[in-house]
């Protein structure tokens, strides 16, 4: 190769490194799109059980819509919450398709650990000073289910219950939650809420036509 000719490289290199770097500068100054203006208090940090931390305040009326279809704070059952948001029929179903992907032990242990995280949440809240509204979000229902859905989605569009839980409760409080069950079940019985969740979840946004949910790596 002529000295010439190495040069034209070495100016051609040059050149598109420049480009990439103005792309990406420009990218860096645009303004930010809808989407990414709604994931502003995402940390880019990762959830112990995966999943992006949502760092910011808590939607709670959403978390009393939640815990009012649940039977109330003084009596909350997570499995009253899906009957009252999805029908009895399809609980059942979606509970039968669970325990033939983990067994009946674990999936009776998820559905008890979430009605226990629920109220450990609920605890840590008061302990907090942090009190539910007077009046819930107007969630009742599939549309209940399906803003738990949406609140638990990241921004590339999976489904982590951790990120639901950070959204529901606050990051603190979810870690706090997470502390006491590990204290009080152990390490496996937290991961398993937190994995069966994201298949639950996950199911129920295909059942209710929200095909653009993916499923998370841990389920």
């Amino acid at each position: 190769m002529t000295d010439t000719m190495k040069q034209a490289r070495r100016l051609a290199n040059f050149g598109a490194a420049l480009a990439l770097l103005v792309a990406c500068t420009a990218l860096a100054l645009a303004p930010a799109s809808a989407a990414e203006d709604a994931a502003a208090s995402d940390t880019g940090a990762v959830n112990w059980f995966g999943g992006a931390v949502y760092d910011g305040d808590p939607d709670l009326e959403t978390t009393a819509a939640l815990v009012e279809a649940g039977g109330g704070a003084d009596d909350f059952s997570f499995s009253t919450a899906l009957v009252s948001m999805l029908g009895e029929d399809t609980v059942n179903a979606e509970v039968e398709k669970l325990q033939e992907q983990y067994g009946e032990e674990r999936v009776q242990g998820f559905v008890d650990g979430m009605t226990w995280a629920v109220n450990d949440g609920l605890k840590r809240a008061t302990e907090a000073g942090v009190s539910l509204p007077e009046a819930p979000a107007d969630l009742t229902g599939e549309k209940l289910a399906r803003t738990l859905v949406e609140a638990g989605t990241t921004p590339d569009g999976t489904f982590w219950s951790g990120h639901l839980f950070d959204k529901t409760l606050s990051h603190q409080i979810h870690n706090q939650v997470m502390a006491d069950i590990e204290a009080e079940f152990g390490h496996e019985a937290d991961e398993d809420t937190h994995r069966i969740l994201n298949q639950a979840m996950y199911d129920v946004a295909q059942a209710l036509g929200m095909d653009e949910v993916q499923l998370a790596d841990l389920h």
